[in-house]
Order: C-alpha cells, then sequence, then structure tokens
C-alpha cells in the first residue's frame, strides 16, 4: 500500500500463514482420528480371531488351513494396530512442525509489531509537528500583514520564532521519520523473505506428509496381502482325499466287515429230532 501506515499487505499474508497452520492441525487431527479406528479395528480383528469359533472340529489339511487363516487374521489386526501407532507418530511430527514455525513467525511478528508501532507514533507525531508548523506559518502571514501597528511588532516576533522552532522539529521529526520508514521497509523485506521460505517449507513438508501416509496405507495393504498369501497357499495344501483318508484311519473301527448271516432253520432241526421219553410215574404214600 502506498499509505505507509497500512498493514493491509503485511495482515493479509499473516492470515495466509495462520491458514496454512490450520490447514496442517486439520490433517494431524485426521491422522489421530484414522488411529482411532485403524487400532480399534485390529482389536477386533484379533478378539473375533481368538474368540469365535471357526471350523474347530475339522481335521487334518483342512484344520491346519483354517489355523493359518485365523493366525494371519490375527496377524492383520496387529499390523492395524500397528499402523494406528505409526498414524499417531506421523502427527506428532506434524505437530512439532506447525509448533516449531509457530515459534521461529513469533520472534518476527514480534519485531514487525513493535516496528509497525514505532513507525506510526512517529508519523502521528510527524503530522501533528507539520500540523503546528502550518498554524504558526498562517499566524505569522497574518501578523506580518498587520505588521504596521506597532503593538503586535512583539507578537510577530514571538510567532516567527516559535514558526522556526516549529519548522526545525518538523524537519527533524521527518528525518527521524524516514528513518523509521527505512528501517521498517528493510523488516518487512526480510519478515516476507523469512514468511516465504517457511511457506515453502510447509508446503513442501504437508506433501510429503500426505505421500508418505498413501505410502504406509499401500504398504499395509501389500504386508495384509502377503498374510492372505499364506491363507491361500496353505489352502493349496488342503487335500479332500488325504483329509478323508486322515478321519477313515483316526475313526475306523476295523478292517474287517462283519460276516454274511447266515439263515438256521432251527423248526426243521427240531422236528426231525428223535422224541424224548416220558418218566414213570411214581407212587407216593400217603
Amino acid at each position: 500500500s502506498t499509505d505507509l501506515t497500512s498493514t493491509v499487505g503485511y495482515d493479509s499474508i499473516i492470515q495466509h500463514l495462520n491458514d496454512g497452520r490450520k490447514n496442517c492441525k486439520e490433517f494431524e487431527d485426521f491422522l489421530k482420528e484414522r488411529a482411532i479406528i485403524e487400532e480399534k479395528y485390529g482389536k477386533e480383528l484379533i478378539n473375533l480371531s481368538k474368540k469365535k469359533p471357526c471350523g474347530q472340529t475339522e481335521l487334518n489339511t483342512l484344520k491346519r488351513s483354517l489355523d493359518v487363516f485365523k493366525q494371519q487374521i490375527d496377524n492383520v489386526g496387529q499390523g492395524h494396530i500397528q499402523l494406528a501407532q505409526t498414524l499417531r507418530e506421523e502427527a506428532k511430527k506434524m505437530e512439532d512442525f506447525r509448533e516449531k514455525q509457530k515459534l521461529h513467525r513469533k520472534k518476527i511478528e514480534l519485531i514487525m509489531e513493535a516496528i509497525h508501532k514505532n513507525r506510526n507514533l512517529q508519523y502521528k507525531k510527524t503530522m501533528e509537528v507539520k500540523q503546528t508548523c502550518c498554524c504558526f506559518l498562517l499566524a505569522l502571514l497574518y501578523l506580518s500583514s498587520l505588521s504596521h501597528f506597532w503593538q503586535l511588532f512583539l507578537k510577530l516576533a514571538q510567532t516567527k520564532s516559535a514558526l522556526e522552532d516549529s519548522d526545525r522539529s518538523y524537519q527533524q521529526s521527518v528525518t527521524t521519520l524516514e528513518k523509521i520508514r527505512e528501517e521498517w521497509q528493510k523488516e518487512h523485506i526480510k519478515a516476507c523473505e523469512f514468511f516465504e521460505t517457511q511457506e515453502c517449507e510447509r508446503i513442501n513438508y504437508f506433501r510429503n506428509a500426505l505421500w508418505l501416509h498413501v505410502n504406509q496405507l499401500s504398504q499395509d495393504c501389500v504386508q495384509n496381502d502377503e498374510k492372505y498369501e499364506e491363507i491361500r497357499k496353505s489352502l493349496e495344501m488342503c487335500s479332500i482325499e488325504k483329509d478323508i483318508d486322515f478321519y477313515v484311519n483316526l475313526r475306523k473301527t476295523g478292517s474287517l466287515a462283519p460276516a454274511p448271516v447266515v439263515y438256521e432253520n432251527y423248526y426243521n432241526t427240531q422236528r426231525n429230532a428223535t422224541p424224548v421219553r416220558s418218566p414213570v410215574p411214581v407212587a407216593i404214600s400217603r
């Protein structure tokens, strides 16, 4: 701005930097929320794999596949818990980065705040001295027009002396203000260069943090796929024939089938047999 006391450009830069810091905070909160979700999901998977029965009476190769399945689901759950911890660490790094930039910026902002205040006070003082000088000048011109009256001679001399003093104060004030203006402009340029450097660092850090986050998610997917691949490999080893044979060998009750049941004709055998004689009665004495 051409207005020496205006801070519109500086305020715009500060607002932009504050918005950038807010955006970093939003991403930091996003990572924290994602960590909570990942940890909860991981714990639920672990509880599911440990507490929920899943083919517990299966035998042999299919049983081994199911054991691998539950173990790898447990590993996937552990992986999500580890991912949650990683996300918290990344959120902490983002928080540390924000606070570091905030502290560095605060030093520059305090310098600029002080120089703005000094500049504005000197500008106000200069304008007041200028106004006073103008008033004395107008008074001197007026009194000069009335200088033929002897009673105004003394007043005229006093006003002229006051004008000279005021003019000297005005010149000194302008000189001081110019020095302050040059100092302010120098510090303003330095502040802008510092803020630009910080903004470049912030964008670069934010971009890298987002890139890293996506890589972490991709890596988690790759690791999960490796765990699922173990399940697929185990299932490839599952043999229907082996499991049937295993069950037969485990539960078999013998190697021979029961003998055929032969019909036996008990009726004809009884009829063709020799009759049995009845016993002779014996008299019983009374």
